[in-house]
């Protein structure tokens, strides 16, 4: 299938899409979430450029008043956080699909790492393509979930409940490691004496 038709499948037909990316390799994944985070970079450095545009008279006026020259170099930090965006993508897809298929093979997905990283990358499709989207990107996000849940019940063949119990659990679980750590950073920090707590 080749870029386009994949994109349709994920939107309209993901289940039989599925089904078909069963035979493809990690590289055919890894080339189309490639391709959907460029798109998806690039369109979030037009929304930023128009957001800023916008605002740029504002900031010039604030910056020549107090007597600083106005960065010069905006736009191009803008390009450079565009391609981190691109480097971070991939590295968090390694990372979250290793963490989801920690949950995937608790309750029975035997087809490999490999398949997990498939169901995330494919998955991804309406997080890429809308998410850049001010106020609706949301949507994506939760489109991209679903898709997730029927990746893995595809690619792994396990049922629907596993999947999504798979997806849940790595998510619940995710948050209630890092409600745990911020709270004991914060009660480090207190009782280290960094952070005074008031009392009333």
């Amino acid at each position: 299938m080749d870029f386009i038709e994949l994109v349709k499948g994920m939107l309209l037909s993901p289940v039989e899409t599925f089904q078909k990316v069963r035979k493809a390799d990690l590289g055919d994944a890894l080339k189309y979430f490639m391709i959907l985070v460029v798109i998806n970079a690039v369109l979030s450095v037009i929304i930023s450029l128009v957001a800023l545009s916008s605002m740029w008279a504002v900031y010039s006026s604030i910056f020549e008043g107090l007597g600083i020259a106005v960065p010069a170099a905006a736009g191009f930090g803008i390009v450079v956080i565009a391609i981190l965006m691109i480097f971070v993508n991939l590295l968090v897809l390694f990372i979250a699909a290793a963490w989801l298929h920690l949950w995937v093979y608790i309750l029975g997905g035997r087809k490999g790492y490999v398949e997990t990283l498939k169901a995330i990358a494919y998955g991804n499709t309406p997080h890429l393509l809308i998410g850049w989207i001010p106020l609706i990107g949301f949507i994506g996000s939760i489109w991209s979930f679903v898709l997730y849940i029927l990746g893995v019940r595809e690619l792994h063949e396990v049922s629907t409940g596993r999947a999504a119990l798979a997806l849940i659990l790595a998510v619940v679980v995710l948050l209630i490691i890092i409600i745990a750590l911020a709270a004991a950073f914060f009660f480090a920090l207190v009782s280290s004496g960094v952070m005074p707590v008031n009392t009333f």
